[in-house]
């Protein structure tokens, strides 16, 4: 397969910056390096500092530019472009728009768990069950299924629900890795399981980012280090030569509970030293569309170790379960 080369330069911000929005003042710390971002189409990826995960397929774009890291404000700001610079890293294929995040409305929004339902009520999967780490062995449970079952098992402790694991590998055609339309292969079988268990009423689908060799998205917590989490949602919107385009043949009902959901997580996650990367705001709906409590997360790179990543899921379960209520 011909590639076409593109290359891009990340946005560098050295200083921090103080922000005041009425009478909320915070600062936001960004560090980055200026490191060129190079990327390829058709999902053959090389020397690419800051992807998304290596999403690419119909509803997919091929790579992104890195969350840069930064310190979250405790208060949240009252101004859109405060408020988008502290939050939010958005792809330049789509906009976010004041009209997106209504904060009042997010932080009073009840995203809630029916358990008087028999059955199992949250759903992990993973649309690319072949991501692992620097110190995977290739199989299934050492790699990011393996992170998602450490997560499984918090929250099954923490909220008392049962919590469905899916083992699918979408991957992966003819015994070989294959990451384009892993969405598309990914989308019946998933949906086949939330109709086979209507109880699901929330859905993960968890990642392992791709960056460069050099770059480390690790943070210590509680004396562990764990890997640097970041939230992902697509907004159904594309930008083209400036004009935007509602994806009108990629439909989302859900889009403003995604957005309220990472909001909330990310505004609590934010509190554990470091964890959390900007939220990435891109133009499609990878696997977001078929629930209202829907959820794409990002668990560290290949440079990150299966243990960094484990540690890393005791303080997402936290804070799922102090932002879904069970009822």
């Amino acid at each position: 397969m011909g590639m076409d080369k593109t290359s891009y330069k990340n946005f560098v911000l050295k200083n921090g910056i103080s922000l005041t929005a009425g009478l909320i003042a915070f600062s936001v710390l960004l560090t980055s390096g200026g490191t060129k971002l190079d990327f390829y189409k058709g999902g053959q990826i090389i020397n690419a500092p800051f992807s998304n995960g290596n999403v690419v397929g119909k509803d997919d774009i091929e790579i992104n530019e890195v969350t840069e890291e930064l310190k979250m404000p405790k208060d949240i700001p009252s101004s859109f472009e405060s408020l988008k610079s502290a939050y939010y890293t958005v792809d330049k294929r789509t906009e976010l728009l004041p009209t997106d995040i209504d904060v009042e409305k997010f932080e009073n929004m009840e995203l809630s768990i029916d358990n008087s339902i028999s059955g199992p009520k949250i759903l992990i999967f993973h649309t690319h069950s072949n991501e692992g780490y620097a110190d995977s062995d290739g199989t299934l449970e050492d790699g990011i299924w393996g992170v998602g079952e450490e997560l499984k098992n918090h929250l099954e402790d923490m909220l008392g629900v049962e919590v469905m694991h899916d083992t699918g590998r979408y991957d992966i055609v003819n015994g070989k890795g294959q990451v384009l339309g892993a969405y598309e292969r990914m989308e019946p079988s998933i949906q086949k399981i939330l109709d086979e268990n209507p109880s699901i009423q929330m859905v993960i689908d968890m990642h392992r980012d791709g960056v460069a060799e050099g770059t480390r998205l690790v943070t210590e917590i509680d004396g562990k280090k764990c890997a640097k989490i970041m939230f992902f949602n697509g907004i159904c919107r594309l930008n083209e030569g400036g004009t935007l385009k509602n994806l009108t043949y990629l439909p989302n009902p859900y889009i403003e509970e995604n957005l309220a959901l990472s909001f909330k997580l990310q505004s609590i996650a934010s509190n554990y030293n470091g964890l959390t990367r900007k939220i990435y705001i891109n133009a499609y709906r990878y696997s977001l569309h078929m629930k209202p409590l829907s959820m794409l997360v990002e668990v560290g790179a290949q440079t990150n170790t299966k243990e960094e990543a484990k540690n890393s899921m005791l303080y997402l379960a936290k804070s799922i379960s102090q932002v879904i209520t069970i009822k």
